[in-house]
Parts: C-alpha cells; structure tokens; sequence
C-alpha cells in the first residue's frame, strides 16, 4: 500500500487477535498502521504492536535501499504503536527519535529508557524539515491520550492523524459496510469520552488543506475529506447522525421482549423513520453505544432486578453516561413481578451521568409499567410514550 512516490505503507495486519484492547470483538482483524517518509531525512511515523516487530523491520528496510532513518516519530504511546521503539533504537543507533515531553516520560516507564540523548522534543506548532517534505506538529492532547501529537506534512497535504479517524479491522479484509460503522463503533468505544479534546482538534484542522488522512489503524482516507472531518464533527459534538428511534431492552421471560416489539410496531406507525431494537444481553456491548450516539431518540426497556435494574441494563447505561452522553431524549419501560421499579433506577443513573459529564438528556414524561405481561393499558401508555418520543 503506497501513499505517494515518497511516503510508503510500513504498517501490518493482525489477524490473530480476537478481542482488541481485551473488550472489542474485531471479526476482521486489526491494522497498525506505520508510514515512511523518503527525502532527504528520512522519517518512520510510529511503530507497531509487540507481536509484529520483526515484519515491521522487514518492512521498513524494503523500503530504505540501503539508507538508514533520521527519526522514529512517535505520535502515540499506546503500546499497539510505541512497542518496537527499542527495537528500532537498536537497528537504527545514529536515528533520533522524535515526540512530546510526556511521551518521553512514558518511554522511560515503559522500556526504563527516555532515549536523552537522541530526543527531538516537540510541542504545538513544531516544524521538523526532512528537504521537500515538512512536518507539522499538531499537539492533541487526550485524542485519546495525553501526550498525543499528529503531524502535518505540508508539501503532499498529509494529516498523520494518529488513533483519530481509525478503524477496526485489518486492511487487506475488505469491510463490507464501508468505513463509517467500524469507524463509529471504534470512535464511541475508544475516543467518545473526549469529544471536547476532539473538536479543538477539529478546529485546529480546519485550518489545514488535506488532502490524505493517515491513521494509526484503518486504511487510508484519500478522497472525499469533508465527510471524514464531518463525520467526527458530529460524532465529537454530541450531534444526531441519522433520524430514528434506538429501543435498548433486556428481558428474563420473554415478556419484555414482547412488549419491546408491539412498541417498535408504534414507533414505526408513527412515521419514525429508523427503529432500532437491541437484546442487550445477546448483542455486542459496542454495537449498541454506537447506535445509542447515532440517533436523537433512546428508549429503554428493563426487567426489574434486585429492587434496581437488570446487569446488562447497567452496564449499558454506564457505558453512555460514561462517555459523557448528551443531547438525546430518553424513554423508560419497566417490568416486574410486583413492583416495577427500573424506571427509577434507570433514570437514576442517567441523572448520576448528569452531575459528572453528561448534558441535555431530556426523559419522556409517559413512563410504561409492565407487571409480568402486557396489558390493553400498556399498550396505551406505549402510544403516548412514541408520541412524546417522535413529537
């Protein structure tokens, strides 16, 4: 995978792992991506996960000709991209390696060597020349960690964006739904806490003529920009996606799922364009915080579970709020035996979320309560609640 006469693809496909980060299931395997840049200095832009430092070298020395690198930029330590700075340190002996204060510090914990005498410190506004080719530092602190720079190179208009705008999957598995679902699942899963850090990047950016975006995992983005940057504008801004009505439900018996259903058939009556229905017990955790940041509208259907919620209710919950969830309208059902009470304490952890990070959640005042089965009177409050909910 080339980028240019002078940038190269140096970066590796994983196909063994399973779960990314030990929680994110990746069907399609996993990218780290790492680029050189051929001038007159030569620069790698990152390195790669632990398991792949010997193909990472492999890769870069195929394509050096018989000339060594200047610099190892080192734009995010997580360690699916920093593990093979020693190694690389190592091999190229004369190279400096190039990146924020805090990553150095970090450098030290890790390999208990901050590599004093080849840093090249950079910081917001930096400029390393390599000849033809300049890079820009950009400083993005907590996108989605910290010490976190991306670089400019000006004369080809490429944003090495570091984690921002990746991707699950390997790039050489061809993802059937496109760019903008795993994108979406990785940005909410990984980056969504951040939103605020991710639009001062975003407006850092506007700023910058791009024409490539380089990410630390995914493929590489090389037309049609705005949508990329307009996708994480929204994303990062707590914004709608798409128009429709998320319906989020556990049940034990059957009973909640059925009453989940007959109210999909009123939201979709009703005119709504989009309903989506998710077993929160059965379906990736990921997957349904994606969908609950894509859309506007969220209702919640709980069996009532030890006086409080159902655990996967819970924990849903905790992952959105979490996540500093925001500008969304929320509808409760609830179910129990003899007495339904995880209305209240699903609206109770929302309302914890609100004291530490979420804003504008707006709740339905028409609340369903379920005692076992569903009833005509159910019913009725379903037809109320999809009123507020869409009104």
């Amino acid at each position: 995978m080339q980028i240019s006469e002078a940038v190269k693809y140096v970066g590796v496909n994983d196909h063994k792992i399973d779960l990314f980060e030990g929680q994110f299931d990746v069907p399609l395997g996993m990218a780290y991506n790492s680029y050189l840049i051929m001038d007159d200095k030569i620069a790698v832009m990152d390195s790669v996960d632990a398991s792949f430092g010997n193909e990472w070298m492999e890769n870069i020395n195929a394509q050096l000709n018989g000339r060594t690198p200047d610099y190892l930029v080192v734009q995010h330590m997580e360690m699916d991209h920093s593990a093979n700075i020693q190694k690389f340190a190592d091999a190229f002996p004369d190279a400096k390696i190039v990146a924020s204060k805090m990553a150095f510090a970090m450098m030290k914990s890790y390999f208990g060597n901050d590599f004093a005498n080849r840093q090249v410190v950079v910081a917001d506004g930096s400029v390393l020349e390599l000849g033809t080719h300049s890079l820009h530092f950009i400083a993005a602190p907590n996108v989605h960690w910290p010490e976190v720079v991306m670089t400019y190179e000006s004369s080809e208009k490429i944003l090495f964006s570091a984690d921002a705008f990746g991707k699950f999957g390997a790039n050489d598995v061809e993802d059937p739904e496109g760019w903008a679902c795993e994108a979406r699942r990785y940005y909410f899963g990984i980056v969504g806490k951040f939103g605020t850090n991710v639009q001062a990047l975003l407006k850092k950016a506007s700023s910058l003529d791009i024409s490539t975006i380089c990410s630390l995992h995914g493929p590489v983005l090389n037309s049609d920009i705005a949508t990329y940057l307009n996708y994480y504008n929204i994303w990062s801004g707590y914004g709608v996606e798409s128009d429709g009505v998320m319906i989020a439900y556990t049940s034990v018996y059957g009973n909640t799922k059925k009453a989940v259903e007959k109210l999909a058939e009123i939201v979709k009556a009703k005119g709504c364009p989009k309903v989506v229905v998710a077993d929160l017990a059965r379906e990736d955790v990921y997957e349904n915080v994606e969908n609950a940041f894509r859309y506007g509208k969220l209702i919640l259907a709980s069996t009532t579970y030890n006086g409080g919620v159902f655990p996967a209710m819970r924990e849903f919950i905790e992952h959105l709020t979490e996540r500093n969830y925001q500008n969304r309208m929320i509808g409760f059902v609830e179910n129990g035996s003899w007495a339904p009470t995880a209305a209240k304490a699903m609206k109770a952890l929302f309302e914890k979320g609100l004291t530490e990070g979420c804003k504008n959640l707006t709740f339905a005042d028409q609340k369903v309560s379920i005692k076992i089965a569903m009833t005509e009177k159910n019913v009725a409050e379903m037809e109320t609640l999809a009123e507020q909910m869409l009104g």
